[in-house]
């Protein structure tokens, strides 16, 4: 592994999750009927939502009839947030009172190199340390790969 800066690790966004209220209710039937790139079939999942998916950027987004959205796959905060606004904007095109509010990174994941093995005792392939400021865990790996989640700001 190739470092200009030993005690500088790059940190690699992999997926955030944000929310939204898009403060109305929606007909989930009538949008997955619809818009294109969406699915609803009530009976398969546990729960009631429509998945819409976008190709730019490329995300997956959760909408249930209570007017909430969940918005995953985006590797930036600003990605997230446009995402969120398109999928809101396909909605709204549908004839749905839609607004924007109450936008919220919920959740990022990233990775890290730190381009050393690492010795992990009991012989375990992986260790999670859970940090308590910021609220982080982290999955490290003897290969000297590290997965952060579960934070605000990684």
């Amino acid at each position: 592994c190739k470092t200009i800066f030993p005690n500088l690790f790059l940190i690699i966004h992999r997926n955030i999750v944000s929310t939204v209220n898009l403060a109305c209710p929606l007909d989930l039937k009538s949008i997955a009927l619809q818009a294109r790139n969406a699915e609803y079939n009530p009976k398969v999942l546990s729960y009631s939502a429509v998945i819409m998916r976008i190709r730019e950027p490329r995300t997956t987004a959760l909408i249930f009839s209570s007017g909430k959205m969940v918005c995953t796959g985006a590797k930036s905060e600003e990605q997230s947030r446009l995402a969120a606004r398109k999928y809101a904007r396909v909605v709204q095109k549908l004839g749905f009172p839609v607004k924007f509010l109450d936008f919220k990174i919920q959740n990022m994941v990233g990775s890290c190199d730190v381009c050393f093995p690492i010795r992990l005792e009991a012989r375990a392939v992986s260790w999670i340390y859970r940090m308590v400021k910021p609220r982080i865990v982290l999955l490290i790996f003897v290969s000297g790969k590290v997965v952060l989640t579960g934070t605000v700001g990684i």
